[in-house]
């Protein structure tokens, strides 16, 4: 985990979340207090439990985007799961244990990507002695791996198909002119004067979905893995354009450089001390929410929840692992229940309660052109890819910001949701003519926002069907 200092990690939150100013201070001393763990003598350290979170405040607000912008400022794994989708153990649903399985998951593709980072050169290296030995095939080369493909039929439960590739590729005849033929390519290639040359190249087919899989991964045991050593790697050939072709390679050369038990172990470690679970809607399955009166007893769904936030082993596909010091985050709206409907000892599990703020017409004038990526920045560089000019007057931001609240407070408050939608029905006719348009330059006012949304203003019917 990278290390930032509290005052850090919200300076940078502040790039992308507008306000919530108390929630962000909130997470960012949670997550540093990992940091002063690690610090600490072992014995102290499996004392120190990380301080969960609970945020309560309507939705768009920014309670998902501050949990899940905190896990990539860390680089750490991060998932977010929706409370509503568990069920009480003995009912048809997601069994809770699989919110860790699927932070292993996360942290096993981060970790491989590391690795994959630390060997990318090396890897690259081999990539392009393949991309020769295909553009400039060998004599007899299609002969003998025509032989190897029969081979490897008669010995498909006996032998790993990398090994037989192997073997075709030492076989085969180079001459002289071969040869010299080879380091000229090798040396267009490192120019990068052969990028758009299409070759065709052998790749490990992808595996078919199999809902037996999936079930099977729900319980910790990885059937893929267990069937890899009995039955070789099927391939598919794929013709593409060499840039293409060489990252392709490049994947398949890093797997066979790194060590995945080395990967798999760490990646448990990182999940154990680094792991960061958003619980959202974890208001849908308190006992005081209305929708949930005859269905399966939300209660038991938190009772579940509750080992594992407390503190338990999961068995994965990867190893077992501890849930002690994982950072636990749970938020919803509570617009029909109250954080102390939750089971009082799944409350316990979360000390730090934090409550997020309405979004006001400021916050939304804030939220379309401050952040880093902004909405309008966005829209902006969409129509700068057709060649025209798209620019905001800040009288027809102030109307839009003005609008969003207005249609939030008359319907649905979705937060800054609202304004996706309001700038889609506002730019539908600049998005769709912008490719046939010349080279131009579009200006937004107060007054084309108002004829443009001047049916979504006046007819609070239509609101509610269009946004």
């Amino acid at each position: 985990m990278e290390t930032k200092t509290p005052k850090q990690i919200v300076n940078l939150l502040d790039k992308y979340i507008i306000g919530q100013d108390e929630a962000k201070k909130a997470v960012a001393v949670a997550l540093y207090n990992r940091y002063r763990r690690m610090q600490l003598p072992k014995k102290m350290q499996e004392a120190i439990t990380p301080k969960n979170l609970l945020m309560a405040g309507p939705t768009g607000v920014g309670k998902t985007e501050i949990a899940r912008r905190l896990a990539l400022i860390v680089n750490a794994p991060f998932v977010k799961v929706e409370a509503t989708k568990f069920t009480e153990v003995g009912y048809v649903g997601r069994d809770v244990e699989s919110m860790v399985r699927d932070l292993v998951t996360e942290a096993v593709r981060m970790e491989e990507k590391d690795q994959f980072e630390r060997v990318r050169m090396q890897a690259t290296t081999e990539a392009n002695k393949t991309l020769v030995r295909l553009l400039v095939p060998g004599i007899k080369q299609e002969k003998r791996q025509n032989q190897m493909q029969e081979l490897q039929e008669m010995m498909s439960m006996l032998m790993a198909n990398g090994q037989n590739n192997q073997t075709d590729s030492d076989q085969e005849e180079v001459t002289d002119e071969i040869r010299n033929e080879r380091l000229s390519v090798a040396e267009q290639l490192n120019k990068g004067l052969l990028e758009d040359r299409e070759v065709t190249i052998e790749v490990e087919q992808a595996p078919k979905v199999n809902p037996m899989n999936d079930m099977m991964g729900q319980m910790g045991i990885d059937m893929s893995s267990m069937l890899n050593g009995m039955v070789p790697k099927k391939t598919v050939k794929r013709t593409l354009p060499v840039r293409d072709a060489r990252e392709v390679l490049i994947q398949e050369e890093s797997k066979k450089l790194v060590d995945y038990d080395n990967i798999y172990q760490k990646a448990i470690e990182r999940t154990a001390n680094n792991g960061i679970i958003f619980i959202d809607e974890i208001d849908k399955i308190t006992a005081g929410n209305k929708n949930t009166s005859g269905e399966v007893s939300r209660e038991g769904v938190q009772r579940d929840i509750l080992p594992i936030v407390e503190g338990s082993t999961v068995q994965t596909k990867y190893g077992p692992v501890s849930t002690d010091h994982i950072l636990f985050i749970a938020a919803g709206a509570f617009s029909e229940s109250k954080p102390s409907d939750l089971i009082p000892e799944l409350q316990g599990r979360f000390p730090i309660r934090v409550e997020l703020n309405a979004l006001t017409i400021e916050d939304f004038v804030k939220i379309l052109k401050d952040p880093a990526d902004s909405l309008l920045e966005q829209y902006v560089a969409l129509m700068k890819a057709d060649g025209v000019k798209l620019i905001f007057t800040k009288e027809a931001v102030d109307r839009i910001a003005q609008i969003a609240y207005d249609v939030n407070q008359g319907t649905d408050n979705i937060g800054a949701r609202r304004l996706s939608t309001i700038l889609e029905k506002l730019l539908e006719d600049v998005l769709y003519e912008g490719p046939d348009m010349s080279m131009g330059e579009i200006t937004v006012t107060e007054a084309y926002v108002d004829e443009k949304l001047s049916d979504i203003i006046t007819n609070k019917d239509l609101t509610k069907f269009i946004l």
